[in-house]
């Protein structure tokens, strides 16, 4: 696909950061030169490499380089701790890190992740690192390697709700499949600009808008760190046409900016997922942005971001909805007998199609648990009506969102129980306007000097930063539980 691409775009502008800009001939350049450097490390075929790397050109170079060897791709979501970190390097098994220079005393040390052998750094020196630029061989040509659709393109970790992170196999079939399904449904040209808000490590950034991009011969429009009012003036600069992001992110620039100050005409998709969207932003929407079609779309990384889109032109009149079926995916409502729900029946959502990962990797475990007969169980509990439109009502593994980052309260509870003053712990989700939902713990602990900064600083700790609580209830007497001993959330969020 990046081959073709390159090949028919030469001269038209692909990435776009900051004052940086290449063409696909120059970003094929880049790439040649970092892949040459992977080879002469002895990386080859098969081979992970991990990239804990911020918004920015470099992370689009070293991804397509890493998969242009034929190695895996592991991106990493910056705001990761070291004890994450130690697990996912451990679990893929990287032998190369691209990292960041700012964010290098995160990583774990050398005998903490033996079968990581090389570390490279980005935007400056880092003790125990190369910098970036010595990876690069200019002028290097890489051998075609023999590939099959089905190999492991990227892995992308995933909280479970064991509290590790899990590695789903994103092969090259599901990652073409996915930009497809973003190409045929929202109707993308060769001649659209999309413009990266959301992290590149996320699954929504990775294919919605860098690998849409790559199959569409458009541009990649990369904001370092999402900012309300440089949203706008970039979106604006750069004629935007489309975008996915997550819900907060439209509230945040509604509330913060006046849109009518920016030249935003060329903005025609406004893709969102993650959480529902208020009624009264998308009526705001459609009165300050009145040419700009709103389209829902629901995925996951487990199916290489869409399994649904809303069909354009209805994101007022069906805003309940989360779309109907992408093409070539099959989705079932399943019921607590196991059998297919009536439509408006309520069930839990099977899905299956080219797009849904094989598995997790070296996790048999946990995708004999997940899959079944090609399907993914999702655990998300939703319905489908007679015209095939799907609506998302619950959530059956408590999964909290949070400003569209998943918080699978399962893991912040394993955390807080680590600490010596909790007895018992619960987090759920509190809503918020903003950010669709905030996280809310419950703590049980008889120890006086035990207060929200501690909870707060021991789980900062240990998780990535959005996993922080932003509030802390304290309790005297244990949390309620049901007759089988498990703790009632509903109990916790009408107190809330």
């Amino acid at each position: 696909m990046v081959h073709q691409t390159v090949a028919g775009n030469r001269e038209s502008e692909a990435l776009v950061c900051d004052d940086l800009r290449f063409t696909y001939g120059q970003l094929d350049s880049q790439i040649a030169a970092v892949a040459g450097g992977l080879e002469r490390l002895g990386l080859a075929k098969g081979d992970r490499v991990a990239l804990l790397l911020a918004n920015g050109p470099e992370f689009l170079i070293v991804l397509l380089a890493a998969i242009r060897i034929g190695a895996i791709a592991v991106p990493i979501n910056v705001r990761e701790q070291t004890p994450e970190l130690k697990h996912i390097l451990n679990d893929c098994g990287a032998a190369v890190v691209v990292h960041d220079a700012d964010i290098a005393q995160k990583l774990p040390t050398a005998a903490d992740v033996p079968a990581l052998k090389h570390r490279f750094s980005v935007g400056g020196a880092a003790a125990g690192s190369q910098t970036y630029e010595t990876l690069a061989v200019n002028g290097a040509s890489v051998a075609p390697v023999e590939l099959d659709e089905e190999d492991t393109a990227v892995i992308l970790y995933t909280s479970g709700t064991t509290g590790q992170p899990k590695g789903a196999m994103l092969t090259h079939l599901n990652i073409i499949h996915s930009a497809m399904h973003f190409e045929l449904c929202m109707e993308l040209g060769s001649d659209e600009r999309s413009l990266l808000a959301v992290p590149a490590s996320h699954v929504t950034g990775l294919v919605a808008t860098l690998f849409t991009m790559l199959r569409t011969g458009g541009c990649s429009v990369i904001m370092r760190a999402f900012k309300a009012d440089d949203f706008l003036a970039l979106a604006a600069r750069e004629k935007v046409t489309q975008t996915l992001m997550v819900p907060a992110m439209y509230n945040l620039f509604l509330l913060r900016c006046n849109t009518a100050d920016y030249d935003l005409s060329h903005w025609r998709i406004g893709g969102y997922g993650g959480a529902p969207m208020a009624e009264s932003t998308i009526q705001q929407l459609a009165e300050n942005l009145p040419d700009l079609i709103l389209v829902n779309a629901y995925g996951a990384t487990e199916l290489t971001s869409p399994a649904t889109i809303l069909p354009l032109g209805l994101g007022a009149e069906r805003s309940d909805s989360v779309g109907i079926t992408v093409p070539c995916g099959e989705i079932r409502i399943v019921n607590a007998q196991g059998q297919d729900a009536k439509p408006d029946e309520h069930g839990e959502i099977w899905i299956k199609g080219p797009m849904v990962v094989p598995g997790y990797w070296k996790n048999a475990k946990k995708t004999a648990e997940e899959f079944q007969d090609g399907f993914w169980k999702s655990g998300d509990v939703g319905s489908r009506d007679a015209q095939g439109f799907v609506r998302l009502h619950d959530r059956s593994k408590d999964m909290i969102i949070r400003g569209g980052y998943n918080i699978y309260s399962a893991e912040i509870e394993n955390t807080l129980m680590a600490h010596d003053a909790v007895i018992e712990c619960a987090a759920i989700g509190q809503p918020d306007p903003v950010l669709g939902e905030k996280l809310h713990v419950f703590v049980h602990s008889t120890d006086p000097l035990f207060d929200a900064e501690m909870v707060k600083a021991h789980c900062a700790a240990h998780l990535a930063d959005y996993k922080t609580p932003d509030f802390v209830t304290f309790k005297a007497e244990p949390l309620p539980r049901n007759a089988n001993g498990k703790i009632i959330k509903k109990a916790l969020r009408d107190m809330i």
